[in-house]
């Protein structure tokens, strides 16, 4: 089995493509467009290239792709991923520094789902939180995505979420 590592500025596009593997699970269809693609892989790149300390990624590489003849043009393909933010708040009386963590981008090729990926991913990610001493951890899980992360320690919260969308420029 693989093991997690923090991912580089040279994973941009295959951060990229599992952002993509993702969405289309959770919508049912492909995301459109190339405009996001290029823009999410200019992130990472910039991002990645010199460690952010308010941004950290983890990845799995698939184990099989050397010896994949059906996609010899693309090494370093990854497995699964985990992508978190730090983000500062106001703090509180529970986190006095009002710094948060928050994670979205779990996503797991299809053909390598079921192997512990997503969660050394995640795991790694914790530890990353942990050692900049980040007080709450957020994320949104899907149903499927919901027993792994209450086995990491997560819960429901009571907050309602709430969502206003401006249009693009």
């Amino acid at each position: 089995m693989g093991e997690a590592r923090r991912a580089t500025a040279a994973d941009a596009d295959e951060l990229v493509r599992l952002r993509a593997v993702l969405l289309a699970h959770m919508s049912g269809r492909d995301p459109a467009g190339d405009d996001w693609r290029r823009a999410a892989a200019e992130m990472f790149r910039a991002r990645l290239d010199e460690p952010d300390p308010t941004l950290a990624a983890f990845v799995v590489d698939r184990p099989d792709w050397p010896d994949r003849p059906d996609r010899p043009d693309r090494p370093g393909a990854l497995a699964a991923c985990a992508v978190g933010a730090v983000d500062q708040r106001l703090g509180g009386p529970g986190n006095p520094a009002g710094t948060t963590g928050y994670i979205y981008n779990v996503a797991t090729d299809p053909d390598q789902r079921r192997r512990g990926y997503s969660r050394q991913c995640v795991t790694a990610l914790l530890d990353w939180y942990r050692d900049r001493g980040i007080a709450a951890v957020f994320l949104r899980a899907s149903a499927e995505g919901e027993p792994l992360y209450r086995s990491l320690g997560f819960a429901r919260t009571p907050d309602p979420s709430m969502l206003l969308r401006f249009p693009l420029a």
